[in-house]
This record gives C-alpha cells, structure tokens and sequence, in this order.
C-alpha cells in the first residue's frame, strides 16, 4: 500500500485500449504501480501490469510509463 501521490494507474478501456490514467478517473479495469524504477523494473520482468489487466500492454505504454517514472525522479 503506497499513497496515490507514489502510484500511477494503467487502464484497460472496455473497447480494449491500454492508456496511463494521469487523473484516476478513465473507466475501465485498472492497474497501479509505484514511480519507483526498481519497482517498474520489477512489474515489467513479471508481467504484473499484463496479469491485472488481463490484456497484452503495447510497448508505447511501458515507454510512457518510463519516461513519467524518470521525469518524476
């Protein structure tokens, strides 16, 4: 458990699209995970975001999810 200032959420849209929810409020089944690099790295070598979501995630959506993760660093 980690406030919401410390997690970003990944959202699957019920058409099927893999987007970063900046606001916390797309409909869909969502996904969080910490802006911490280390444990990024770790959801992606596991595929945590994949099993949540239960949909492949496009690789443009790690590269979003990375580049935020460096911007807040």
């Amino acid at each position: 458990m980690k406030p919401k200032r410390e997690i970003m959420r990944v959202v699957r849209s019920p058409q099927g699209e893999v987007a970063l929810d900046f606001v916390g409020k797309m409909p869909g089944r969502g996904a969080y995970v910490c802006r911490d690099s280390a444990c990024f790295a770790r959801a992606k070598k596991v595929n945590a975001l994949e099993r949540a979501l239960g949909h492949a995630i496009p690789d443009e959506v790690f590269d979003a999810l990375s580049s935020q993760i460096q911007k807040n660093a």
